[in-house]
């Protein structure tokens, strides 16, 4: 039942009247925000999250700094032009420059290791055909990363890594890793300094454009504002069901303290579907959503078993082989991901705007993507 017992105090101050209301208080959310009071600071934002803390993947994926390994840059190219894959890629690496900028490399736990792509003993023609590509992507992707050649073949680091059954590596010395949770409350605090009002547990049932103002509905009351970002992500067609976007479900572990662990860096494997890194001197690892796409694509936290026990086999039999790693933490992250290569930045009706579908990098896309719909409410 729909609650609007708010006093005076309350609606004077936290309710009535906002300028702008972003839906959803992730990475997106709170960039939008951050840009918004940046170039209008007397602008009044509010912030509605329905979660405890943010919800989807902000805070819960693998805080990798990343733009894309030569498989996805190989399996973007068969669905996209090569303009558009290179713009896609400078978009990304433009992002986490700008994370970098706006919130601070210790703020943020930024580290850059590098980044390795792995292909298994039974992948030599995957393999093979990455190596062969190398040289191409290099020389495509070079004027939207700096100038930079990207990948080489690093096969002489399998070795000193310990693995077991990897034949072959491609490295990425421009690939980082980050705490996401550090990151997102260096947000918080940057937004809350410049006086943007985040309310937590506050789910958005409904958006009602009246006109001269639109209406929120949710289970704590009404909320008003001139203008609406939805920043949602996966959730976004929750509200807007047009919308193509499709949930995706990553599951995750982080292993108990290990002595002597020899990985530094992030990781992937089997086309980007399996990731891990270090952290804190423990393995963090996930994925196995391509073990089946339907299950995952789900709104829904939690684990199956066929994914836990994949996952668990990887752990032990390829990374630490030998080595009898104990699992301390199992969680999942919602995703957002759709068939076109870029998100969904734009106006859906008259004063409301979308920032959503990050297909999965959105440590790498938010900070621009959240700037982005910032543009477009401030031109309107």
């Amino acid at each position: 039942m729909m609650s609007n017992n708010f006093s005076y105090w309350e609606r004077t101050a936290f309710v009535d009247n906002a300028d702008v209301i972003i839906i959803g208080s992730g990475i997106v959310g709170l960039s939008a925000a951050l840009h918004l009071k940046t170039r209008g600071p007397t602008l009044k934002v509010l912030v509605l999250e329905r979660g405890f803390l943010p919800s989807g993947a902000s805070t819960k994926n693998a805080g990798f700094a990343c733009f894309g390994t030569v498989s996805e840059q190989l399996e973007a190219l068969k669905h996209s032009t090569e303009e558009e894959v290179v713009q896609l890629a400078n978009y990304k690496w433009r992002g986490l420059q700008r994370l970098r900028q706006n919130l601070g490399d210790e703020n943020i736990d930024y580290h850059q290791y590098g980044g390795y792509e792995l292909f298994m003993h039974d992948e030599e023609a995957s393999a093979q055909e990455a190596q062969d590509n190398i040289e191409r992507l290099n020389k495509l992707l070079k004027p939207g990363i700096d100038g930079h050649d990207i990948y080489a073949v690093a096969d002489a680091k399998i070795a000193d890594f310990g693995f077991k059954g990897v034949g072959s590596i491609i490295y990425n010395p421009f690939e980082g890793q980050i705490h996401t949770g550090k990151m997102m409350r260096a947000l918080l605090n940057k937004v809350h300094a410049l006086d943007v009002l985040v309310l937590n547990g506050c789910e958005i049932l409904s958006i009602h454009n009246n006109g001269d103002h639109i209406l929120l509905t949710s289970p704590q009351g009404n909320f008003k504002a001139s203008k609406v970002i939805m920043a949602t992500n996966a959730f976004a067609k929750q509200l807007y069901p047009k919308l193509q976007v499709t949930p995706g479900r990553g599951q995750v572990l982080v292993t108990k303290p290990i002595p002597g662990l020899k990985i530094k860096g992030t990781y992937h494997f089997n086309e980007g579907y399996y990731y891990f890194r270090n952290i804190d001197g423990r393995i963090l690892f996930g994925g196995g959503r391509n073990l089946d796409f339907a299950a995952e694509e789900t709104p829904e936290f939690g684990h199956t078993d066929t994914v836990k026990q994949k996952l668990t086999n990887y752990l032990h039999q390829v990374i630490l082989p030998g080595q009898n790693a104990e699992i301390d933490y199992w969680w999942s992250g919602i995703m957002g991901f759709g068939d076109e290569i870029k998100p969904i930045v734009k106006q859906l009706e008259p004063n409301i705007f979308c920032a959503v579908r990050c297909n999965g990098m959105g440590v790498a896309m938010g900070s621009l993507v959240g700037e982005e719909v910032a543009e477009l409410v401030l031109k309107v």
